[in-house]
């Protein structure tokens, strides 16, 4: 009596993890399609996720202005 719904429990729970990752893999390729698509119609995405070009320029110059003011610390013999 006991082998029998452990059998079900373990069937029923088989069933349930074959339905949840089969869900998941619509989904997958689901958005795998989205993005084939993003690709094929050449959209850029947009500025608010990839930020503007003068706001990366600025980013870029300020790390190599602290990369410049670490690189004189060290030549000078200043621990940081």
């Amino acid at each position: 009596m006991m082998m029998e719904v452990d059998m079900i429990i373990a069937g029923t729970a088989l069933v349930a993890l074959v339905i949840m990752a089969g869900a998941a893999l619509v989904g997958w390729q689901g958005w795998l399609a989205l993005k084939n698509r993003e690709l094929e119609l050449g959209r850029t995405p947009p500025e608010m996720e990839n930020g503007s070009p003068e706001g990366m320029a600025r980013i870029e110059i300020a790390d190599l202005k602290e990369r410049i003011r670490k690189l004189e610390a060290i030549a000078s013999g200043v621990d940081l």
